[in-house]
C-alpha cells in the first residue's frame, strides 16, 4: 500500500511539473528612463521603475527608446452611507507616461493609467492612522501602476507610426 502511494504521488508531481511552465515575460527592447515629474512622488515611482526595469534586465541607460512619465495623485472625502457616519477617502492615482525613440525622434506611444483606493477616515487631527494610511495607499497604487506599465511595454510595437 505505502508503494502505491508513493506512485501516486510520483505521477502526480511528475504532472504538475509538466503542466508549469515559465511566466517570465519576453522584451524584444530595452529602454532608459528620462524625467520623471511628479516631486517625491515621482522619485518613488522612478525608483519602482528602475528597479524593476533591471529585473527584467530590460534597462539600458542608452537605449533609444525612452520612457517619460508624470504621476499624481488625487484626494477626495465622500460619505458613503445615509446617517453620515462613515466618512472614507479616496486616493486616485494617475500615472501618465510617454515612449519614444530618440534616433527616430518619435513618439511610439503615449498613454494614462489610473488606479484608485479609500480608506476609513477618522475625523480629528490626533490620529496618526490617516497620515500612515495615505502614505502607504500612495506607495501600493505607485507599485501597482509600475506593474500596468511594464506589462503595456510588453506590448508595443517599436516602430514608429508616419
Amino acid at each position: 500500500m505505502f508503494k502505491i502511494r508513493l506512485l501516486i504521488l510520483l505521477l502526480t508531481s511528475f504532472f504538475l511539473n509538466a503542466c508549469v511552465n515559465n511566466q517570465n515575460p519576453t522584451f524584444n527592447q530595452k529602454y532608459s528612463l528620462a524625467y520623471i515629474g511628479g516631486g517625491f512622488d515621482g522619485l518613488l515611482l522612478k525608483n519602482y521603475l528602475l528597479s524593476n526595469l533591471k529585473n527584467l534586465d530590460i534597462y539600458d541607460p542608452n537605449s533609444r527608446y525612452e520612457i517619460k512619465a508624470s504621476i499624481n495623485h488625487n484626494s477626495n472625502l465622500f460619505i458613503t452611507n445615509i446617517d453620515n457616519t462613515s466618512d472614507r477617502e479616496k486616493i486616485d492615482t494617475s500615472l501618465s507616461f510617454q515612449i519614444n525613440n530618440t534616433f527616430d525622434n518619435c513618439q511610439l506611444v503615449s498613454d494614462q493609467i489610473s488606479v484608485s483606493q479609500f480608506y476609513i477616515y477618522a475625523s480629528g487631527d490626533k490620529f496618526f492612522s490617516n497620515q500612515s494610511a495615505v502614505k502607504k495607499i500612495k506607495k501600493d497604487n505607485t507599485e501597482s501602476l509600475v506593474k500596468q506599465l511594464i506589462y503595456r511595454i510588453r506590448a508595443i510595437n517599436n516602430k514608429c507610426d508616419e
